[in-house]
């Protein structure tokens, strides 16, 4: 089979989508996923790359996979691997990579250095101050709110947390009750813990601004509205005991999450807020990099709050990377031939690269593993858990897959194939996230119809999401 062989390394629905965003081009014979998950294998011309079946997960042997495979292009999906260093690691031995260099990843990787550089190059971020003494960052949020009775603050982690580093907070108590359990005890994100960014809760709409670049040219990309609390805004009952179940004493808070769903095109992101978020944001943050020695090329994604009658926008993070599950309906709707994009961004040339997209919306649902009602064996533990984000049960069998449409796409996120307890092949829930199925229509409104009928066909034990995805945009 003539045609390019590329490895996508993610494990979840993005390097789904990403995956299938190759598959579509002419120019490409074979895609290989690492550590991929059963939907890899679901695919056209999609398989999992792996040493006999032990799925591929270590820098060095995915480099020796590479190699083996003579693989034309590997596009890394995940932040994790990118502050890793795997592209400095490819590069060194000649290969072809998609994605940022570890000195770049820092973009994510540290919260606090983040958002001191973005002060320091005049990208507009909320005040902020940054701690790795617990003692210090207390003595801080009791002045803060002493001074600023109406405002709150969020902490933030300044290491990776799977997207859910973040809290906002909505009272002093809170705000204490969050730094004691980010750094001292029970260190709810790890090390990524050991030094927080606290700063001033800004009030506006959130916006996620997706991004292009080889370094010097830097594209817009389409972008998508997303959902990233777990419980809609009349789940109250649900978010009481979710933070019951959790140890957490603001039992109103909604917990931030990877994100619940989404749809593109985005609703309120014209024309004039791109511009100037690319002249305000983007191209400094890309020029600022570089006058530093430091070249950035892949894709970027700026979370954003715009502020006031006049837009301002703020940064509030940079991820280093497509979002899931914004890649889950934005690249379906990518025209524009993912492997000559990539290639574009390896060569310096994506200034001669036109974006094109489809006109067709796609709204997406994530099927999460919330908590277990109906009880468990002893095997797998008694004691009650309160699902995604939080510590929940994998290792449930899902069923209804083949009820689903042709037309709507499923992008797996934590799933497996194992055996059921008659030795037939079953698919096995592994993750937090489990499934996202993305509707596609003319408009919002079919979109969401399609993905909302067939949602209700699929089952697991415990599966949950949320039923307000695209509510209040049709």
């Amino acid at each position: 089979m003539s045609g390019a062989k590329i490895l996508v390394v993610d494990a979840g629905g993005r390097g789904n989508a990403i995956a299938h965003a190759f598959a579509r081009s002419d120019q490409v014979a074979e895609v290989y996923v690492a550590p991929g998950n059963a939907g890899s294998t679901m695919m056209e011309k999609c398989r999992l790359a792996q040493d006999g079946q032990r799925a591929l997960k270590d820098i060095p042997e995915l480099l020796e996979f590479a190699r083996e495979k003579e693989i034309d292009l590997t596009f890394v999906g995940p932040e994790g691997y990118l502050s890793d260093g795997m592209v400095n690691v490819f590069q060194e031995a000649g290969q072809r990579i998609v994605g940022p260099r570890s000195e770049a990843a820092i973009l994510e990787g540290s919260k606090c250095r983040t958002k001191d550089f973005l002060k320091e190059i005049g990208v507009p971020v909320p005040p902020h101050q940054n701690f790795d003494d617990p003692e210090k960052a207390r003595i801080y949020v009791n002045r803060f709110y002493d001074e600023n009775p109406s405002q709150n603050l969020v902490i933030k982690a300044d290491g990776l947390a799977a997207g859910k580093g973040s809290v906002v907070c909505s009272s002093r108590e809170e705000a204490l009750s969050t730094v004691e359990r980010i750094m001292v005890s029970p260190r709810i994100f790890g090390s990524a813990g050991d030094r927080i960014d606290v700063e001033t809760r800004l009030h506006g709409r959130e916006l996620m601004f997706f991004a292009v670049t080889d370094g010097k040219t830097i594209l817009p990309l389409e972008s998508a509205m997303d959902y990233k609390n777990a419980f809609a805004s009349d789940e109250e009952v649900a978010v009481r005991l979710f933070n019951r179940l959790s140890g957490n004493p603001n039992l109103d808070n909604n917990p931030n999450t990877g994100g619940m769903g989404g749809f593109s095109p985005h609703p309120w992101l014209d024309q004039e807020l791109t511009d100037r978020i690319m002249e305000q944001i983007a191209r400094p943050t890309i020029q600022g990099l570089r006058e530093r020695g430091i070249e950035y090329t892949g894709f970027i994604y700026f979370g954003l709050m715009i502020v006031g009658q006049e837009k301002d926008p703020y940064v509030l993070e940079i991820n280093v990377r497509l979002g899931d599950p914004e890649a889950e309906v934005i690249l379906p709707r990518l025209q524009t031939d993912m492997y000559a994009l990539s290639q574009a961004l390896l060569d310096g040339t994506l200034d001669q690269v036109r974006l094109s997209w489809s006109n067709e919306s796609c709204l997406c649902i994530c099927a999460v593993s919330g908590r277990v009602v109906k009880s468990l064996s002893s095997s797998v533990g008694d004691e009650e858990r309160p699902g995604y984000p939080g510590a929940h049960y994998t290792n449930m069998p899902i069923r209804g897959l083949k009820k689903v449409d042709r037309d709507v796409l499923v992008y797996h996120n934590g799933t497996a194939y194992g055996t059921d307890s008659a030795g037939r092949k079953q698919l096995f829930t592994t993750g937090g996230r489990v499934l996202t199925l993305v509707g596609r229509g003319e408009d919002l409104a079919i979109a969401r119809e399609k993905a909302y009928d067939n949602i209700k066909r699929i089952r697991f034990n415990g599966m949950r999401y949320r039923k307000d995805i695209g509510q209040g945009y049709i």
